[in-house]
This record gives C-alpha cells, sequence and structure tokens, in this order.
C-alpha cells in the first residue's frame, strides 16, 4: 500500500475528520475543558499535584527512570537527547534495545525522531530500552477507506488518522477481524505527519460494537481496597512529556468528563469501579515486573471502558481496563510500549 498525501489530506479536510463529538451541554463545552486542564496542568509558572514529584514503592529495584526528547545523535555507543533545554546523553550497552516500528539496532535509530529512553535499573547513565516514535490508536473506527481508517479516540482526545500498510494488515486482522464502522480498535504503530502508520495490535477485539459494550453498575457505598486489570497507555495529546499520572475510566460525573458523552461509555464495562475525580491518588502496581507507583488521577479514559478485554502478557488479567498511563508512568512500572498492557492493581488513595 502507498501513502498519498493526498489520501491523508482528504481526510484531514473531511467535514468530520476532527471535529468533536456532539456537544452536549452547550457552551460549557470550552470552558469545563479549560477547567480540566488548568487543574491538571496548572497556569504557566505553577506546579500542579500532577506535575509534582510521585511517590515511589520499591517492590524489588527502583522502577527505571523515564525520559522524553528528541534524538540529537546516535552511535553504537552513545545516544544523544535534547531534553527540553539540554541534553542528555546515555551510554548504549551489549544489553541495550530499540523500537522503531520493529526491533532495531539502537544505532539505527534516525536523528530528530522523537523517543523515550528507560535508564537501566542500576545504571542510571545507561539507556536499557529506547522507543522512537511510537504512537497508538485507541477507539470506535468511523469510517473505512481500504487501509485507511478514522478512529474516534473519545472527546478529550478527538479524532486519528489510522493507516495500515498492506505488509502489516494481516497481522492486525487475526486479531482485529472487523475493521468496520462502529466496532473498536486498538493498534500501536509509528507516529507520522498527521497520521499513525498501524504496525501491530495491541489486544484483540472485543466481539461486540462499541454501542453494545457490556454494562456493569459503578461501585456505590463502600470502595474496594484494590481492583485488578488491564493498565494500558495513551499517547500526550495535550499533556506534557513525561507527565506521570491515569487517565482514569470512571470519572466523577460532576466533573463534566466530557469522554462520558461516547455513545455506550457512561456506566459501560464489565469491572465495577468507584467514581473518583481529578487528582485522586491510586496506587498502581504492575503484576508483571513487581513494580508500583503512586499516581495522580489526570484526565478522564472512559474509552478505556468500552473496551471488556484482558491483558495475556505475563499472566492473564480480569477482564476490563482499570487505568490507561501517561506514556511515561508505563514506561516507569516497567511496561514495554510495543506490548500495551500490563496486568495491574490498583489501591485507592495509595
Amino acid at each position: 500500500m502507498q501513502f498519498h498525501g493526498g489520501q491523508v489530506r482528504d481526510l484531514l479536510d473531511h467535514p468530520v475528520c476532527c471535529d468533536r463529538l456532539a456537544d452536549t451541554a452547550g457552551s460549557a463545552h470550552p470552558g469545563r475543558r479549560q477547567l480540566l486542564k488548568a487543574a491538571v496542568f496548572g497556569s504557566p509558572g505553577d506546579q500542579s499535584p500532577a506535575a509534582q514529584a510521585v511517590d515511589e514503592e520499591d517492590v524489588d529495584d527502583r522502577p527505571p527512570r523515564a525520559v522524553t526528547g528528541t534524538i540529537l545523535d546516535v552511535s553504537p555507543h552513545i545516544l544523544v537527547l535534547a531534553v527540553g533545554e539540554t541534553e542528555q546523553r546515555f551510554a548504549l550497552s551489549a544489553s541495550s534495545k530499540a523500537w522503531r516500528g520493529a526491533p532495531v539496532p539502537p544505532a539505527a535509530l534516525g536523528h530528530g525522531a522523537w523517543a523515550m529512553v528507560r535508564r537501566h535499573h542500576s545504571r542510571a547513565s545507561v539507556a536499557d530500552r529506547i522507543w522512537a516514535g511510537a504512537g497508538r490508536a485507541t477507539g470506535t473506527i468511523i469510517e473505512r477507506n481500504g487501509g485507511t481508517l478514522l478512529v474516534d479516540e473519545g472527546e478529550t482526545r478527538g479524532r486519528k488518522i489510522l493507516i495500515i500498510p498492506d505488509h502489516a494488515l494481516g497481522r492486525i486482522q487475526v486479531r482485529f477481524p472487523r475493521l468496520e464502522p462502529g466496532y473498536l480498535i486498538d493498534v500501536i504503530g509509528l507516529r507520522r505527519e498527521g497520521f499513525l502508520q498501524g504496525l501491530t495490535p495491541a489486544t484483540s477485539q472485543p466481539a461486540y460494537r462499541a454501542d453494545h459494550t457490556p454494562r456493569s453498575p459503578l461501585v456505590s457505598g463502600h470502595v474496594p481496597a484494590t481492583i485488578t486489570g488491564a493498565a494500558t497507555w495513551h499517547e500526550p495529546g495535550e499533556e506534557p512529556d513525561g507527565l506521570p499520572g491515569i487517565a482514569y475510566p470512571a470519572l466523577d460525573p460532576e466533573t463534566g468528563c466530557e469522554e462520558q458523552t461516547v455513545p455506550g461509555a457512561a456506566g459501560a464495562g464489565c469491572i465495577r469501579l468507584p467514581y473518583l475525580s481529578v487528582g485522586s491518588q491510586l496506587r498502581v502496581r504492575n503484576n508483571c515486573a513487581n513494580r508500583s507507583q503512586l499516581l495522580p488521577v489526570i484526565g478522564c479514559g472512559a474509552v478505556a471502558r468500552l473496551f471488556c478485554d484482558r491483558c495475556v502478557i505475563c499472566d492473564t488479567s480480569p477482564r476490563g481496563r482499570v487505568a490507561d498511563l501517561t506514556m511515561s508512568s508505563f514506561v516507569e512500572l516497567g511496561g514495554e510500549l510495543e506490548t500495551g498492557c500490563f496486568s495491574a492493581t490498583i489501591t485507592i488513595g495509595g
């Protein structure tokens, strides 16, 4: 399949491509988004709770550090990353691994690429893992034209163009056989200008349409001590690179979470979750890597409740997604971006 710029531009210019879903709250819609954004990220010069350093609880080893930036230079032995206005250098060892759509030698990473580096757990100056250009499309298929799909990722994230090349189409359809409007999709790939190049399925496709999601009542009364399910990750979007936190699947309705206007989202899902608000603290434990961290709820992740699936990376999680982590938090907890999830246990309030 050829990636034609005109095809992408046509979709971008399509009247439904990049509009948000219908605003059910009228003129309050922009105001709520600004209030939520200010609550999470703060005003210029402020240090919001989500931007402050988070507590860490080491179970076996200290969680590895995730660093994001732009690759300035790379050789077989050194990686130089532009992080804000500074440069950080990482040594590359024989065990250093890299991913750019597929496993590649670290020295093969291109200059100028956005990348996330996870430091070695015992040597902070050594890069353990490097992901370059990683992206993800998670949501409901709105339109399809051959290998080009328009995916609705929810009210707070908008819509994304997903282009699946011929060589990846068969691999993706093994786990997502119904690439049709109305069905869910979750694909990992490479960020391109104006679209995501889909390369590998993140999970298996639920058998139902997005508007027929299984429903389970939210928890009322006593709040359970712990909840277990799948933890996933999402692209930064409007979030600053490196922001720690969680997009929680059951944000308090009083918060005005716009993603709850997604058809089937409100009250949907096969796992019982208590309502929480932005700023709530959750301790998230990666059951596969035996690591945990206290993280703030920074936004709405109601689209995660549409996926009644399991994570089967190291063991099989219960059905349902309990946390949609920022890329930085996912990697710091030992997650591998290309696998898409890990089995997690969350504790309300830490």
